[in-house]
């Protein structure tokens, strides 16, 4: 008996029909393999009325008879784009077949976070578009691309498309900083999503750090009154948050003139106390805040 084989199209018996129902399974269920490993799949069937089965493909194809399955094996994969068809003959009834796809895969060759980078500082309340180069691989309907602040999930991209052999793939995360974002780490995984156990392990860019520039906030309310104490000494705190280290500057408004601290103190006992209000302002380049102290 001969076999024929139509690659896209039907595989048959000379003479005899096939049918589109057919009684047959492969192992492994879902076919996934790696460009250039070998493979090996087994076709079988439970009926009780098998007169031969057998497996095609491009690589060639195995056939037995009176038996209930067939092993085929591929000593490498070499092409994008393949199929494997499993046909059954059996007793008086018309030959079927079924048609099994393999993924053919292909981890990236690297996986980065490209220009505009994060070298430089970022400002609080814009935004930036970063992006993340994945190169060469395949399928690329099976990418997903994760971006971490840490260990956190920012967000995650999944690619659609139909292409079978590798290509490049660009993830665009929009960050719009934040000083929470201040010393964090950003980075971007590419994973191929496929029926494997276990599952492919992702590809990860390097780890690039986040700095944030904001202007300074007053840890403390920004305004406050004192009661002038019984023993006349006190001391006022005007730290202050900011990226770059805020400095910080002292007037007082009182009819004796007081001696600021020098340097950049960011708190003060005045050496001579006296009722009055102190004004302390913390600035650097992103801006400047001011904070009242009023002892009474």
């Amino acid at each position: 008996m001969r076999w024929l084989l139509v690659f896209g199209g039907v595989l048959a018996c000379a003479g005899r029909p096939v049918s589109s129902s057919c009684p047959v399974q492969i192992s492994p269920p879902t076919v996934v393999v790696r460009f250039g490993d070998p493979l090996r799949i087994i076709c079988s069937s439970t009926s009780d009325q098998i007169e031969s089965i057998g497996l095609e493909s491009r690589y060639g194809g195995e056939k037995t008879e009176g038996v209930s399955s067939v092993v085929l094996d591929i000593t490498s994969v070499e092409h994008w784009e393949v199929l494997v068809i499993c046909f059954l003959n059996r007793v008086k009834v018309d030959q079927c077949s079924e048609n099994f796809p393999v993924t053919v895969y292909k981890a990236p060759d690297r996986v980065s976070i490209s220009q505009p980078s994060l070298t430089a500082p970022l400002v609080e309340g814009e935004t930036y578009s970063l992006k993340c180069d994945v190169v060469n691989v395949a399928p690329v309907q099976n990418l997903s691309v994760h971006w971490y602040k840490g260990e956190k999930i920012l967000r995650t991209e999944r690619f659609h498309g139909s292409s079978k052999p590798p290509v490049n793939a660009t993830s665009v995360f929009n960050l719009t900083a934040q000083r929470e974002d201040d010393q964090t780490r950003i980075r971007c995984e590419a994973q191929l999503d496929l029926d494997t156990v276990p599952s492919l392990p992702a590809i990860k860019s390097e780890s690039r750090a986040v700095i944030v520039q904001y202007p300074p906030t007053f840890a403390q309310p920004e305004n406050k009154t004192l009661e002038f104490p019984a023993g006349g000494n006190f001391s006022l705190d005007c730290a202050a948050t900011g990226n770059p280290t805020p400095k910080y500057s002292w007037q007082v408004a009182h009819a004796i003139q007081l001696t600021a601290p020098k340097g950049n103190q960011s708190d003060w006992a005045p050496s001579f106390p006296h009722p009055g209000t102190y004004k302390c302002t913390a600035s650097n380049t992103r801006g400047s805040a001011t904070k009242y102290f009023t002892v009474t």
